[in-house]
């Protein structure tokens, strides 16, 4: 299948294999004796998504720093931040990530995470292929990571949901289908999808009984959902499993709503001079949220900066500016999430992930190298305003991915990019499959866990390939 596919074939192409997956019969897992599930080193994993393409040389891989000033070639940019140190003598990190630099003591650095060219470089094909490990489109609907985990494990605590997306709207945002395409429990079906948070700080309404809602009531009511569940055009279509798999989702909901676990997601509860600590926004919160629900027994969390088009990381414009308020509003609360996880003995099996789709260049649109006519127009490029100072095109070749504890190395650093444009991984490179088969061995998953769905084997990481990188694991995982 060519990688070159619009916008609109992605959607058509999705909507058929949800449509597909969903009349289908329950996935059943494999005998999976030749690979056995590894020793997990973490019990819970922590992703935080820096949605829409989260630049390298101006975050976790600095090089040479420009100044902005008009009339300066553009093609001798590479970072517009300079480099800082941190508490790891030989990492460095940009101006604006001070509080990270703090931890780096107990976090491990890759700089040589590498995504695939997909051709039309669109945020939905690769933010749909990090979250699942598949390019899209596929003929099924595919689990996102965290379902997996909800699947393979299962919930931590009964009480709380497995799967727990925060601080992404679903609904009113550009791309809102291709969105929803990636963030579900893809063939597993509902009760193994996110629960989700758009706005960490309203989240106690999302587990808090309607005022006058009864024992007697809620029952009705589940009744009714069946009722209605039934006549729906997805009742119409679905399968079984997946009627049953949405009534249990129901029955999950109900014991959340009546369990004490349910303070967790109530930020109004946790000391001032904390939430203060974590407040830069609704990221920043997040991760509190994040904190609180790890301390319940979550088992997989992602909190998002969000994406929407050509906002927070998505930079075609008034980058140096735009990543001046993107840090401002990450850089404290990851460094406060590290720092709470560590004080009350949970960074030890609690894996954090810091990751995005794509990083981005100055002068590169897309793949190493781009094209002669394109190499040529940026070369005549010249800085004229503050709004073109910054990193806005598309840039697959190399990036980035903090990981903090689960078992992972402290204060080290991994993989290599080259020193000058174009900022290629020259080390150790990783990618999506085996950055995927590193996270699911610290959880316990072996990568080549494979469920039938549709008479075929569909694996954990893709064909079952996806090999964990040992040398990041503190001790053999």
């Amino acid at each position: 299948m060519s990688h070159d596919i619009s916008r609109r074939e992605l959607l058509r192409g999705l909507q058929a294999a949800g449509l597909s997956t969903i009349a289908g019969a329950a996935p059943r897992l494999l005998a999976n004796e030749t690979a056995p599930h590894p020793r997990a080193t973490a019990d819970t994993c922590i992703l935080l998504w820096m949605g829409g393409g989260m630049g390298a040389p101006d975050t976790f891989d600095p090089k040479r720093h420009t100044p902005f000033e008009v009339g300066v070639p553009v093609e001798k940019i590479l970072s517009t931040f300079p480099a800082i140190d941190t508490v790891v003598d030989n990492i460095k990190l940009t101006q604006g990530l001070e509080n990270i630099a703090k931890v780096m003591d107990k976090g491990t650095l890759i700089r040589s995470h590498v995504v695939a060219d997909l051709g039309n470089i669109l945020h939905s094909r690769h933010q749909y292929h990090w979250h699942t490990g598949y390019v899209p489109p596929q003929t099924v609907a595919c689990p996102h990571v965290g379902s997996w985990m909800a699947r393979v494990l299962g919930p931590r605590n009964p009480a709380i949901p497995p799967f727990i997306n925060i601080g992404q709207r679903l609904e009113g945002v550009g791309e809102q289908e291709e969105l929803k395409a990636f963030t579900t429990g893809g063939f597993f079906g509902t009760e193994y999808g996110p629960f989700n948070l758009p706005f960490p700080d309203d989240a106690s309404g999302a587990v808090r009984p309607p005022k006058g809602m009864t024992a007697e009531r809620f029952a009705a009511r589940r009744a009714a959902f069946r009722e209605l569940l039934k006549r729906s055009p997805v009742g119409e279509m679905a399968s079984d499993h997946h009627h049953e798999s949405m009534l249990r989702a129901i029955e999950n909901a109900d014991r959340l709503l009546t369990s004490k676990e349910r303070d967790a997601f109530d930020l109004a509860l946790e000391p001032r001079e904390s939430y203060d600590l974590y407040n830069t926004g609704r990221f920043g919160l997040g991760c509190l949220l994040a904190r609180r629900l790890t301390e319940a027994g979550a088992r997989f969390i992602e909190v998002t900066t969000e994406y929407v088009p050509f906002l927070h990381w998505d930079t075609h414009e008034n980058g140096h500016t735009t990543y001046a308020r993107m840090k401002r509003e990450i850089d404290r609360p990851i460094a406060q999430l590290v720092v709470d996880l560590e004080n009350r003995g949970l960074l030890d099996r609690t894996l954090v992930v810091l990751a995005s789709e794509f990083s981005r260049d100055m002068m590169i649109e897309g793949v190493p190298g781009s094209t002669a006519r394109d190499q040529s127009r940026a070369k005549a490029e010249k800085l004229g305003e503050m709004k073109h100072y910054g990193l806005h095109r598309h840039f697959t070749g190399s990036g980035s991915v903090l990981m903090f504890g689960g078992g992972m190395k402290r204060g080290f650093l991994y993989g290599e990019t080259a020193p000058e444009r174009p900022l290629v991984t020259v080390k150790n490179p990783i990618s999506i499959r085996d950055l995927h088969a590193t996270i699911f061995t610290a959880m316990g998953i072996s990568p080549k866990t494979a469920f039938e769905i549709e008479k075929r084997p569909f694996y954990a990481t893709e064909d079952g390939k996806g090999q964990a990188a040992r040398e990041l694991f503190a001790r053999p995982a």
